[in-house]
């Protein structure tokens, strides 16, 4: 398992350092006047291409493995793991075709998430088989395709939720890698060393396209990379809890508590403003911690000045989501405790928001 993350580290950063130097022609065409835009200059957004084929290329390396018969209990190359690649393929295939071109909306990328989503229940069986409280358990054992509906809806809805927090130098980017450590962490004491294997490769790979992107963003992850975080945790997430009983599913969700509440308070607030939910902004969180908590960063160049402000957004968000992960790891078996989290952070989040939005943010946070 160490070697494929070694493998999987190198191929990103060796393709994610070939689209930094050679393939940059196509970062022009992202409109310089963007609201959710917080750089200068023409960044690639390219970093999901380098993770996805590093990914592909790593799973090949653990194929050859299992031929030769060498650390066949880390990796299986079987049909799930086909499947799993199989059912990436439509949400991937758009978001990276959206990155290259910026013709795809937001109706079509929805619609080829949904597709990745239907897929994963087709080939891969995925459902949501318990929420961990008695009724609705019930309800989900009695009509099955609501466990299926919720699986689609999860994997359709989360690297959407990716893509919105994917706004700075290492945010979107250090969130999958802390949570892709948890769910490890909590697969290998199951003796899950498959999923556990997939999740570090989707680490490793994300480390590769960090090395270019945090703190000097020469490359973003673009709808692409947001999407193979979203589809990685969310098929991982599932399956975590579908193979282990014992798993509370509030497990994962308090893990992705931040990204998913996130985009459920922007539809919140889009809608009470009267605009459409699909409408991009500069209003999320992470847009205002770093409008008004590191606004104080001074430097004679603009350019290197919205560089270093832009990292150090990234950290408030990265402890904000740290949070969540170690009561998640801490209680992962143990629903009421995990629900009782997710709402507290809930609560957490809009205090928060409402104390920058009104400019009543404590002086020390700065």
């Amino acid at each position: 398992m160490i070697l494929l993350a070694v493998v999987a580290f190198l191929f990103a950063l060796i393709g994610a350092g070939f689209i930094v130097r050679r393939v940059r022609g196509h970062a022009k065409r992202y409109g310089k006047d963007l609201p959710q835009r917080f750089h200068m200059g023409h960044i690639p957004r390219l970093g999901g291409l380098a993770m996805f084929v590093s990914m592909v290329l790593t799973v090949g390396v653990a194929g050859v493995q299992n031929w030769w018969g060498y650390y066949s209990n880390a990796l299986h190359w079987n049909t799930w793991v086909l499947y799993f690649f199989i059912a990436m393929l439509p949400a991937v295939a758009g978001g990276i075709a959206e990155d290259m071109t910026q013709r795809m909306t937001v109706r079509y990328r929805l619609v080829l998430t949904l597709a990745t989503g239907l897929l994963a229940v087709y080939l891969l069986g995925m459902t949501v088989p318990r929420l961990g409280l008695g009724w609705l358990d019930a309800l989900l054992s009695a009509a099955p395709w609501l466990g299926m509906a919720l699986a689609v809806l999860a994997i359709a809805g989360l690297p959407h939720a990716f893509n919105i927090i994917d706004g700075y130098n290492g945010l979107a980017g250090m969130v999958a890698l802390i949570i892709c450590a948890a769910l490890t962490h909590v697969a290998l004491q199951l003796g899950d060393r498959e999923l556990a294997a997939m999740l570090v490769i989707t680490a490793a790979a994300t480390l590769g396209f960090m090395f270019w992107n945090y703190p000097m963003g020469q490359l973003f992850a673009g709808d692409g990379g947001a999407y193979v975080w979203g589809i990685v945790i969310a098929f991982c997430s599932i399956t975590l809890v579908q193979r282990h009983p014992i798993v509370s599913p509030w497990f994962p969700m308090l893990l992705l508590i931040y990204p998913v509440w996130e985009t459920m308070f922007s539809i919140y607030r889009k809608l009470a403003r009267g605009d459409s939910p699909g409408m991009a902004d500069a209003l999320h969180l992470h847009q205002l911690i770093y409008r008004r908590i590191v606004r104080s960063v001074l430097d004679e160049n603009a350019a290197r000045q919205m560089l270093r402000r832009n990292n150090r957004t990234a950290p408030y968000l990265w402890a904000f989501t740290l949070l969540t992960v170690v009561p998640a790891v801490l209680f992962w078996r143990n629903t009421y405790v995990l629900i009782a989290f997710c709402a507290l952070f809930c609560i957490s989040y809009v205090a928060a928001y409402l104390v920058i939005v009104r400019f009543k943010l404590p002086g020390w946070i700065r």
